[in-house]
Parts: structure tokens; sequence; C-alpha cells
């Protein structure tokens, strides 16, 4: 084949990573540009070798080195297609992987045709996410989306509270008491409890932990 798909092997266990490169081998489309047993080796290999494909193990040397291996290739070498090759299945590794560039997520435990399949998709730039790790994505996706909403819904509460009950809940984000509290802004603690009760009714909670709580899930304090 006059252009081969040009592949670097990034694995530290020396028995996969003979496994891989001889799969890599016995294909006549294919191409193994060299083999790392580390993040650091692969970048290396990428920057003095090139290659269409990175075929990456999530786990190595240290804890997420490929996926910190990916993110400098990827920047130096946008063009190279990162192709995950791991054990690791859950949500948060599969959403790493992604951020991190990957054009694909292939578990060591798939079929060789399946690997194989997959990097040739990924040099073509039209990979074919597994139907499990689509519906992690569409399930992140969808938590985005109701992040947003209720993060639009939050501020729209904010934005009806009195600069007074702003500032009351500035200061229980704060973890201070009623009684710090009223002592701070010199009125009595009825007064203060008075404006919580206000301010739990806003929110439609009936506890102002509740709303403590929504409100650092949300990541939104600064906004007080």
């Amino acid at each position: 084949m006059d252009n081969p798909i040009r592949i670097i092997i990034a694995e530290d266990l020396p028995i996969l990573r003979q496994h891989f490169c001889e799969l890599i081998e016995n294909e006549p489309d294919f191409f193994l540009v060299g083999e790392a047993s580390n993040g650091k080796d692969a970048v290396s290999l990428a920057d003095n070798l090139g290659a269409d494909v990175v075929l990456m193990d999530i786990e190595m040397e240290i804890k997420n080195d490929g996926i910190i291996a990916a993110k400098e290739i990827r920047s130096r070498h946008p063009e190279i297609r990162i192709v995950f090759l791991t054990i690791h299945e859950d949500d948060e590794t599969v959403f790493e992987a992604f951020d991190a560039g990957a054009v694909d997520y292939i578990l060591k435990t798939l079929p060789n045709n399946e690997i194989i399949s997959g990097i040739r998709a990924a040099y073509r730039g039209n990979s074919a996410i597994r139907p499990e790790v689509a519906s992690k994505i569409r399930q992140e996706f969808s938590r985005i989306r109701q992040n947003e909403n209720q993060i639009i819904q939050v501020m729209n509460l904010v934005g009806q509270l009195t600069t007074s009950e702003r500032e009351i809940l500035r200061l229980l984000l704060q973890g201070l008491k009623i009684s710090a509290i009223a002592k701070q802004r010199s009125v009595e603690e009825t007064t203060i409890k008075s404006q919580i009760n206000i301010i739990l009714k806003k929110f439609n909670k009936k506890r102002t932990k509740e709303i403590i709580k929504l409100i650092n899930e949300l990541k939104i304090g600064y906004i007080f």
C-alpha cells in the first residue's frame, strides 16, 4: 500500500504492547511507527516521527498518563487522531478521554477485528461511537442541560431578592449562624429569621441548607 495508516502504540504492559504491535503489523494497510510504554515517550514519538493515529492506554506510569499525553499531542499535532485503548468504562474516564481530544474509546476486551475497524474509522474521521459510550455522552449532555436550566432558574430567583436578602444569603453561604449574621448587621435575630423565611418562600425551600447546597452544586456562589 502506498500510504499506509501510520500508527503509534502506547501501552505500559509489555505483553499487551506486543499484542497490539503484532495486530498492527499484520494489517497490510497499517504501518507501526513506534511503541511507547508511557505518555512522555508517546509524545516524543509523535513529535519526532509523526503519525496518523495514536493508540493510547489511559493508565500508564501515572494516573491518566495517556490523557495528559493525548492533550499534549493534540495541542502540537491537531491532525493526529487519538484512540484510547483501555479497560476503564466508568463515566468519568469516558468523558476525560473525549475531553482530551479522543476520536474513539476502545475497550481492550473487544475482539481484534473491532479494534482494527476502530483504528481505520478514526483515520477516516468517521469513528462510530459504540452504543454504550454514546449513551453515556447523551446522559452527560442531558445533565448539562438540566444544570443550565437550574442555573437560569436560580439566577432569576436571586434577581428577585432584595439587597438585604442577598447579603443574608451571602453570609449563610459563608457558614455564619443567625446570631452571627444578626450581630454583623446590627439587628435582632428575629429580623434575620423573618428575612430568611422570605428567602425560603422565594426559593420554595423548607431549609436554608437546601438553598446553600443547590448554589454550591451549581457553583454560582460567586454571584454573591
